[in-house]
């Protein structure tokens, strides 16, 4: 059946009522249903992994690019991770009712905070279906209901992977209704959720700029956004080249499209000549097309690389694809300014032995992720233990960086007296 507007709202009740019993649901029975909901991934596997293969083909026949072709692809491996995933948020403690910063005032007062549950999560997102079980399984965790709207190309596998969710709730005694997924693909819907303010009380916008953008624009409730990542690795005068090769093309290769990959190399002047020949032999074998200015193309092509000149719109751009912008510097000045004014704030690296250097860049580098001799594809909730992530936040309020459970709650004061009252 296809989602309507008024199914849209009627789902959305549901998931307010669900979310007022999630919240005094104990840490046993949601964690309960974190393990049921990885032993579904692991041994429930049929059903998704054939609605995937029916997404990915049409997708294929559609002309969706090999990077969203990536992130839209599911494996026996990769439904494995996120059953570890999963497992590993039911190791974590539950942040909610957590009591904090309790003290006791001159007037015998007892004042502090308590944690507590946002209520709903909303979340639009594309393309990739392991995003439908770490929202989900981390917004019940801390207590949530979730309205997860995925995009069109992922709709059978969001599907069949909501369907392994709600089961697993119903088995375990968690509100199924707090786990709301919407079937229908039309646009409409999307406005219709970012009017849903007296229901919905995040947003989480995952994927490109245009989505991001129209959800900052229209959204009638508060909004946690980011994702989208220009991701700069400096490499210092004072670098272990093969240490700064090793992280380049971990950064780069790994997995080149998602969000805290590497786009663009900044290289030294002092070491450029060493470095570019030496991190090029190990990317180009790769399949990685060099985007050059044109002092770097200068010393690629004199060492038999052919390398592509860099345009202006090359910097500041996310590639999501084997493509790297290269541009060498003169040092770490000239290489913040050019992260400041070309970065996007998700993730950032120095390869350095300067200590002075390093600690100078982790002050001054205003990113989420700041990295010191490490590749930027570590930034992520799974990585940052947090077992996994609703989003990277870009921005600054009241979030930054992966969102994991303590991200995923709001906080009362409590206040205990004798009988005191104010004169």
């Amino acid at each position: 059946m296809t989602a309507t507007l008024s199914e849209l709202a009627q789902k959305g009740a549901a998931a307010k009522a669900a979310s007022r019993q999630l919240a005094r649901l104990p840490t046993t029975a949601k964690n309960a249903w974190l393990h049921a909901v990885a032993r579904a991934l692991e041994e429930e596997q049929a059903a998704v992994l054939e609605a995937n293969r029916a997404d990915c083909a049409e997708a294929r026949d559609g002309g969706l690019n090999e990077a969203m072709l990536d992130r839209l692809l599911l494996t026996p491996e990769r439904l494995a991770g996120m059953a570890a995933d999963v497992r590993a948020v039911a190791a974590l403690p539950d942040p909610v009712g957590e009591v904090f910063d309790m003290r006791t005032l001159p007037n015998g007062l007892q004042i502090g905070r308590k944690r507590v549950p946002l209520g709903v999560i909303g979340t639009i997102y594309e393309s990739r279906p392991n995003v439908t079980v770490d929202i989900a399984t981390l917004c019940v965790k801390a207590g949530n209901a979730v309205i997860l709207r995925g995009g069109k190309e992922a709709r059978r596998s969001n599907l069949a992977l909501g369907h392994l969710l709600r089961a697993a709730a119903a088995a375990t005694g968690v509100p199924v209704d707090a786990i709301q997924v919407i079937e229908s693909t039309d646009r409409a819907l999307v406005g219709e959720m970012l009017r849903m303010r007296d229901v919905i009380d995040l947003m989480v916008p995952r994927g490109g700029a245009e989505l991001i953008r129209r959800v900052y624009e229209e959204a009638t409730m508060p909004v946690v956004a980011g994702g989208i990542g220009v991701c700069h690795t400096y490499v210092d005068d004072s670098a272990d080249l093969a240490m700064a090769v090793n992280i380049v093309v971990n950064a780069k290769c790994r997995r080149f499209s998602i969000c805290n990959a590497l786009d663009t190399l900044l290289v030294a002047r002092a070491v450029a000549p060493r470095f570019l020949p030496m991190v090029a032999a190990e990317l180009t074998a790769r399949g990685v097309e060099l985007r050059c200015d044109p002092e770097a193309e200068a010393i690629l092509r004199a060492a038999g690389y052919a390398v592509t000149p860099a345009r202006e719109d090359d910097w500041g751009k996310e590639f999501l694809a084997l493509i790297a912008a290269v541009k060498v510097v003169d040092g770490l000045n000239e290489a913040m300014a050019h992260i400041e004014r070309y970065g996007s704030g998700h993730s950032e690296a120095i390869v350095t032995e300067s200590y002075t250097n390093a600690h100078r860049f982790l002050n001054e580098v205003d990113a989420a992720a700041v990295y010191v001799n490490a590749s930027t594809q570590f930034t992520d909730g799974a990585q940052f233990g947090l077992g996994a992530e609703v989003g990277i936040s870009t921005q600054k309020m009241h979030a930054r960086g992966p969102l994991g459970l303590r991200e995923l709650t709001s906080y009362k004061w409590i206040i205990l007296g004798s009988g005191q009252t104010r004169p």
